[in-house]
């Protein structure tokens, strides 16, 4: 019955988690169908990186752009120039034999350079230089004429007004002709024109729009090809320099109940977006796509550049303004945009995104949603992640695939951001399904077993078993100096005790975590840790000195705290000294115990040499005691001297004894550099039976350490007794300058 009851549960489990799961796959469709900004936006710039990635080579086409650019101002002064150098612009250029001109500027104001203007804003001048001026030609009359003599097509912005701002206005219809569905109610609609002057608007052979809008992020992505202003048909710039180009011929308009299908000029069927919108596929700027408007005036330039060419008038000039940021450019001249879209149109090299595309996107996002479903309950996180992963790979290879071979845009983005959402979601439902299974597996064992092993054994049923390791590990042994003393004061006050003692142990164990290091046991008011186990550490030595030095710091910081808060409170202080002994060698680490109880601990002879180094701290007077093996590995990184070779109780070959007095900036320093020599100098001579030679050393060193942190007094006093009694008893020619310690 109760198996019965487990498998029922598990199956609820898988259940709730798959209704979870297409519950969240159907907000996933409903948001993409619903299509807010900030997913479109991840949508474009995907398609930018595929642009980048494989920007359109330029080739020559023939439009090119005249450009007002900085060397244009400099030789012809500030902008707007005179009509009249525009209307000699123009005959250039038609002298030059181009196709047409498309200006990426407006006329929109009379010139204040006109001879009439300035006469009337001038009301000083002499009257006979006033009638002079008046005789002149009107700058708009020249600029018309020069428009008439050509096949010039004028640039127009349109605008959106508020009904109370519209005003009424000639808007001049292109010719055109309607091949299925009206499509009116698809095409990018505006109210109103800023247009010409009517002299200029009237003699030109073509007016186009060149309004681009750029997407909310503010990149320029896609270009109306053919618009609705004030309810007429009206073609970008770019398509009626084609138009007037090839002819001027009506333009065409294929839809369908969908929308726009494509737009056909000169004879050539343009594919756009339901909207009427074509995506181009951009190359950088390039140079070789412009002449210098200075060099066309000028007759600099060579005969072959405008030459049987399209040309389009506009400015790259900074001071100007007229930049946009496309996905190749972070700034490209405004007029760059108009001319890669006529090559785009003549090279039939357009990014298209047809209506099966946003099918093609749902479809595998549900297919990959319900394979996530499905699989990740049965196959756990990690395979159903491989086939998630497999998935999402094909679809993202097969989207640039599509963009590289075909020009067609599918979105990686979204698809991949779903089923990555679905997976998530999936492994968090199944990751909450173990981990209740977790909290039973802790709550049938926590009460015989230690919470570490019970852990251990939520992650890994199968460590429920006896046994061990062999590795080098770092051990540390620490405990309190005059502990005994310290009770016997609180004997009327456990509580106080009890309070110090865990401040204690908090301050020194947070020093063991803060460097990776296990705390193996609590022994009273003494603390047991190893680094390099149950997690590995290749600097295990470092870890454990690194921890000595801050169990320090955080001691001397607990007793300057107990300071202040008695000097506050009154009451009796006790300041806290400790004793810390390292050592490193070959451990068996790992769960021990009896079959009935177990906990994961270190035991071998490192272990038991680490205790006794704790041990010799107190007679040497030093804080800190390192065994020669963990000395060799730290020796380079911290402050250390040798202080002896003992014979610890309970072992017969000597350890070279070294004690830790800083880190490597205390190492580094010329008082740690004077003492570690005059260290060693006090124990050669003590090791050769050099009395009086090691007595100076001492009294050397006694002047040196009274400027470091950790005094040398009671260390330097055990050799000063030493020497006292082998004066008294000398040790004989066959001494090997080991001492043996009594004490533990």
């Amino acid at each position: 019955m109760r198996h019965l009851m487990g498998r029922l549960r598990t199956a609820l489990g898988f259940s709730l988690a798959r209704v979870l799961g297409l519950c969240l796959l159907a907000i996933i469709i409903a948001l993409r169908i619903y299509d807010p900004v900030f997913i479109s936006t991840i949508r474009n710039q995907s398609f930018d990186l595929y642009q980048r990635i494989n920007t359109r080579a330029y080739a020559p086409a023939p439009v090119v752009i005249v450009d007002i650019d900085e060397k244009s101002l400099a030789k012809y002064g500030q902008w707007p120039w005179p009509r009249t150098r525009i209307a000699e612009l123009i005959d250039k250029l038609s002298a030059a034999g181009v196709l047409d001109i498309g200006f990426d500027i407006v006329f929109a104001e009379p010139d204040r350079l006109s001879p009439a203007r300035i006469a009337a804003d001038n009301p000083d001048l002499p009257e006979a230089a006033r009638m002079e001026l008046l005789r002149l030609p009107d700058n708009e009359a020249a600029l018309a004429h020069a428009i008439a003599a050509s096949r010039v097509v004028v640039g127009e912005t349109a605008a959106r007004l508020p009904a109370a701002d519209q005003f009424d206005q000639k808007v001049d219809e292109v010719p055109y002709a309607i091949r299925g569905e009206d499509p009116a109610p698809f095409l990018t609609s505006y109210s109103s024109l800023v247009q010409n002057m009517p002299a200029i608007r009237d003699a030109a052979a073509g007016r186009g729009v060149f309004t681009v809008v750029p997407d909310p992020d503010g990149i320029y992505r896609r270009v109306p090809l053919v618009m609705l202003v004030a309810d007429r048909y009206r073609l970008a710039l770019s398509t009626e320099v084609l138009r007037i180009a090839t002819g001027g011929s009506a333009f065409f308009l294929t839809t369908d109940s969908a929308g726009i299908k494509s737009v056909t000029v000169g004879g050539v069927a343009i594919p756009t977006d339901r909207h009427g919108m074509v995506w181009p596929w951009f190359s950088r700027t390039d140079q070789r796509r412009y002449v210098s408007a200075a060099d066309i005036l000028s007759g600099e330039a060579p005969p072959d550049a405008v030459a049987g060419k399209m040309v389009l008038v506009g400015t790259s000039a900074v001071g100007l303004e007229d930049y946009r940021a496309t996905p190749v450019e972070a700034a490209m001249p405004g007029v760059e945009i108009h001319a890669q879209i006529i090559e785009n149109i003549l090279t039939g090299q357009f990014l298209t995104r047809p209506y099966t595309a946003i099918g093609m996107e749902l479809i595998f996002i549900a297919f990959a949603g319900v394979l996530i479903i499905w699989l990740v309950p049965l196959m756990g996180a990690v395979w159903a992640a491989i086939a998630a992963i497999a998935c999402q790979a094909m679809f993202i290879g097969g989207s640039y695939w599509a963009f590289v071979q075909n020009h067609v845009l599918v979105d990686p983005s979204y698809p991949f951001a779903a089923t990555t959402a679905l997976f998530i979601m999936m492994a968090t439902t199944n990751y909450m399904r173990e981990e209740v299974q977790r909290r039973q597996i802790r709550s049938a064992f926590s009460q015989y077993l230690s919470p570490a092993l019970v852990e251990q054994l939520s992650d890994d049923p199968s460590r429920l078993v006896l046994g061990g390791e062999t590795r080098q590990l770092s051990v540390l042994f620490t405990d309190v100096r005059g502990f005994t003393s310290i009770s016997e004061s609180f004997k009327a006050n456990p509580q106080g005790l009890t309070r110090l003692m865990n401040r204690f142990l908090t301050v020194m164990s947070n020093a063991i975590l803060e460097t990776e290091g296990t705390i193996d046991k609590y022994m009273g008011d003494a603390i047991m840790a190893f680094w390099n186990a149950p997690v590995d550490a290749p600097d295990h030595a470092l870890r454990a000195c690194r921890a000595a030095l801050l169990m320090r710091q955080r001691v001397a910081e607990l007793n300057a705290t107990a300071r202040t808060e008695i000097n506050r409170t009154g009451g009796s202080y006790h300041e806290i000294n400790i004793g810390i002994g390292i050592n490193t060698g070959d451990c068996v680490v790992g769960n021990m115990g009896s079959e009935m109880r177990f906990d994961y601990t270190a035991l071998g002879d490192a272990v038991n040499l680490a205790s006794r180094l704790e041990g010799q701290s107190k007679p040497f007077g030093v804080p800190i005691i390192l065994g020669e093996t963990t000395a060799l590995a730290a020796e380079a990184e911290f402050a250390m001297i040798e202080i002896d070779q003992v014979r610890v109780k309970g072992k017969a070959e000597p350890e070279r004894l070294h004690t830790l007095l800083g880190d490597k900036e205390t190492a580094a320093s010329e008082v740690f550099g004077a003492v570690k020599a005059g260290n060693a100098e006090m124990l050669a001579a003590y090791r050769t039976q050099k009395w009086a030679a090691a007595e100076k050393a001492i009294a050397a060193l006694e002047k040196l350490s009274v400027t470091m942190d950790i005094p040398l007094d009671d260390y330097l006093d055990v050799y000063r007794r030493r020497i006292a009694q082998y004066r008294a008893n000398p040790p004989g020619k066959d001494w090997d300058a080991v001492y043996d310690a009594t004490e533990k």
